[in-house]
Formats: structure tokens, C-alpha cells, sequence
């Protein structure tokens, strides 16, 4: 479980992967060895799960983002077509969903000619039997910064048993 301290040091290393790590003690008020201690741990528990590099999609040419419902013959409780589907070029994100479809998908793609592609792509997948394409016009925002506003930590788990 992790504490106030873990939490500041997952908001303060979100926001700058790259801070080094006596900056990040200097700015949580500890020794760099009890903090890099603290970060090798979220890292061993799977906390941390890596750190990458953000890329702008339309510098590198991709300026279509695309979300798609797709609807498969997956059984009950099955995931293999999304597991065949998360492996196609384009595809972001694979979200196993409850409701009429079974996926929703984020792609990004350099043009329409692109989307086509992928879509030929998705649907040469046995199992896909229906999708609903929504085109992006424009961003307003868009991270993968985690609020810890309502994480769960050691002080929130003993209020909540002094409150019961």
C-alpha cells in the first residue's frame, strides 16, 4: 500500500519522468537515498510501470485520432480477437467493454486513406463483426497523468475504518 509520500512522488515524476532524482528530494524535503528507496520500490511493485517519451502525433504525421466500437464473436469473458486486434500498426488503446460492443479502440492514423487501411485491417480479423467509426475534430485534452486525488493510501484505508 502506499502513502502521502509515495503519492507525491507518483504526481511529481508524472508531470517530469526525467527530474533527477536529488531534485525530486529536494522538492519533497528528503535524502535522495530515502527517496530513490521509494522509487525503486514503486518501480519493484509494479507502481511505476516504465517511463516513455511523449511524441506530438501531428509532428510525426499522424493527425487523425479515431476511436472505434467493435463488436465481435468473442464468448462471455473472452478477450482473444481484442488480444489480435490490440497487435495491429495504429492501434493505442484496447478497452474491454461492457455494453452492445465489446471494444472501444484508439487509433491514430496519418489521413483517411490511413483509417481505411486500418479498418481493412480490423476487419480481416475473424471474429469482428461490426464497428462504429468516430473521427476526432480536436483535442481539448488529452494525458496520461494519473490523479491520486482519491487514491487509495494507508491514511485514507484508517479513516475510512475510524469512519465505520
Amino acid at each position: 500500500m502506499i502513502d502521502e509520500i509515495d503519492l507525491e512522488i507518483l504526481n511529481i515524476i508524472q508531470n517530469n519522468g526525467k527530474i533527477p532524482n536529488a531534485e525530486l528530494a529536494r522538492q519533497l524535503g528528503m535524502a535522495p537515498s530515502g527517496v530513490l528507496e521509494r522509487v525503486r520500490k514503486l518501480e519493484k511493485e509494479k507502481v511505476i510501470l516504465g517511463y516513455e517519451v511523449r511524441l506530438d502525433p501531428k509532428a510525426v504525421g499522424l493527425a487523425l485520432t479515431v476511436f472505434m466500437h467493435l463488436k465481435t464473436a468473442d464468448a462471455v469473458g473472452c478477450t482473444t480477437i481484442g488480444d489480435e486486434i490490440a497487435r495491429i500498426d495504429g492501434i493505442q488503446e484496447v478497452h474491454w467493454i461492457a455494453g452492445e460492443y465489446n471494444y472501444l479502440i484508439k487509433a491514430r492514423v496519418n489521413s483517411t486513406d490511413g483509417l481505411t487501411i486500418l479498418m481493412k485491417n480490423i476487419g480481416a480479423v475473424p471474429g469482428v463483426q461490426d464497428s462504429r467509426t468516430t473521427l476526432v475534430l480536436g483535442t481539448l485534452k488529452e494525458n496520461q497523468t494519473l490523479s491520486t486525488e482519491f487514491a487509495e493510501t494507508k491514511q485514507t484505508l484508517k479513516k475510512l475504518r475510524k469512519d465505520i
